[in-house]
C-alpha cells in the first residue's frame, strides 16, 4: 500500500463553541489546526484540508477542498471530497483526521494501515478501549481506499449521514489506543474542552 494523503475534516458548524472556524481556535502557541498538522503531515505522503466556504481564511500552505453534497452533510462529505482530491492526485487512499483533535497518536496511519491489511478490510478505524465499554469507535479517524469514493458518494445521495453506517456496511477493521493517561481522541467541543486542552498541552491531567 502506497502512504497514503491526509485529509483533516475541519468542516463542523462548531455550534458550541459559537459558531465559526473551531480549528482555527488558540491552543498553547499556536491552534488547534496546527497541532493536528503537526501530528498528521509527518504520517502521510501529502496534506489537504476539507472545509467549506472562503479558503482564504486559512494560512493557504494546503489545499483546501469543500464538499460536494449540498447542505451540511456532516463528516461523510468531508471524506468523499477527500476521496476525490485523493483520485486527482493518483492516490489510493486517504487517512482522515478530526481538526479539533490536538493529541491523536503520532502512530495514527501505520497502525491504520496495518489494521486493514492484517483484517482484509478497505476501511480501518481508530478506536480506544474503554473499561467499561470496550473498543470505542472513533469515525473521524480513519483509512479509506479511493475505490470507495463512488460508493460512499451513492450512500450519500441516498441520504446516509453516519460514518458507521457506511463503514459498517463495506467492512472496517479497527486500531485500538488505550484511553489511557487520557483518550489520545479527545476533542476539543467546548470551552471547558479547550481549557482541558491547554492544561494537557502543559502536561496537566484534569
Amino acid at each position: 500500500m502506497k502512504q497514503p494523503l491526509g485529509i483533516i475534516l475541519a468542516g463542523g458548524l462548531a455550534t458550541r463553541m459559537g459558531g465559526g472556524d473551531k480549528a482555527l481556535l488558540p491552543l498553547g502557541s499556536g491552534t488547534l489546526l496546527s497541532h493536528v498538522i503537526d501530528r498528521l503531515e509527518p504520517q502521510v505522503a501529502a496534506v489537504a484540508l476539507n472545509a467549506n466556504g472562503d479558503p482564504a481564511r486559512f494560512d493557504g500552505a494546503f489545499p483546501v477542498i469543500s464538499d460536494s453534497i449540498d447542505g451540511f452533510a456532516g463528516p461523510l462529505a468531508g471524506i468523499l471530497a477527500g476521496l476525490d482530491w485523493a483520485a486527482d492526485q493518483g492516490a489510493d487512499h486517504i487517512v482522515t483526521a478530526a481538526g479539533d483533535t490536538p493529541f491523536f497518536p503520532c502512530d495514527l496511519v501505520p497502525r491504520l494501515m496495518l489494521a486493514a491489511e492484517t483484517d482484509g478490510t478497505p476501511i480501518a478505524l481508530a478506536a480506544t478501549q474503554d473499561a467499561k465499554r470496550g473498543a470505542m469507535r472513533q469515525p473521524t479517524f480513519g483509512l479509506w481506499p479511493v475505490s470507495l469514493r463512488d460508493a460512499l458518494r451513492d450512500a450519500l445521495n441516498d441520504g446516509t449521514r453516519k460514518v458507521v453506517a457506511f463503514t459498517d456496511a463495506h467492512g472496517a477493521a479497527l486500531a485500538v489506543w488505550p484511553d489511557q493517561p487520557f483518550d489520545p481522541f479527545f476533542n476539543v467541543n467546548t470551552p471547558d474542552d479547550l481549557a482541558r486542552a491547554n492544561a494537557l498541552l502543559k502536561g496537566d491531567r484534569p
